[in-house]
C-alpha cells in the first residue's frame, strides 16, 4: 500500500513537472511570450527615439526651421508667397 501511494505521488509530481504552471509546457509558452514582448519593446523603443528626436528639433531655443515650416504648412494650411500649390483631383 505504501509503494502504491509513493508511486501515485511520484506520478502526480511528474504531471506537475510536465503540465503544471511552471512545467515544461508552460516554459515553452513563456519563451514565446518573452520573444513577443521583446519585439514589442524594440518597436516602442524605436518609436520613442523618433519622438524624442522630433521634440529636440522643436525645442523653442533652437528649433529646426525646416520642420517648423513644414508643420506650419501642414497644420495651418498656409504657403509662402513664392510657393506654388497644386491641387490634385
Amino acid at each position: 500500500m505504501t509503494q502504491f501511494f509513493a508511486l501515485l505521488m511520484l506520478l502526480v509530481l511528474g504531471g506537475f513537472a510536465l503540465a503544471g504552471p511552471s512545467g515544461i509546457i508552460a516554459w515553452s509558452e513563456s519563451q514565446r511570450l518573452l520573444e513577443l514582448r521583446s519585439q514589442q519593446v524594440d518597436a516602442l523603443t524605436f518609436e520613442r527615439d523618433q519622438l524624442r528626436n522630433r521634440v529636440e528639433l522643436l525645442d523653442p531655443k533652437h528649433a529646426d526651421v525646416d520642420l517648423a515650416g513644414q508643420l506650419l504648412r501642414d497644420r495651418l494650411n498656409v504657403a509662402h508667397p513664392d510657393e506654388m500649390v497644386m491641387l490634385l483631383d
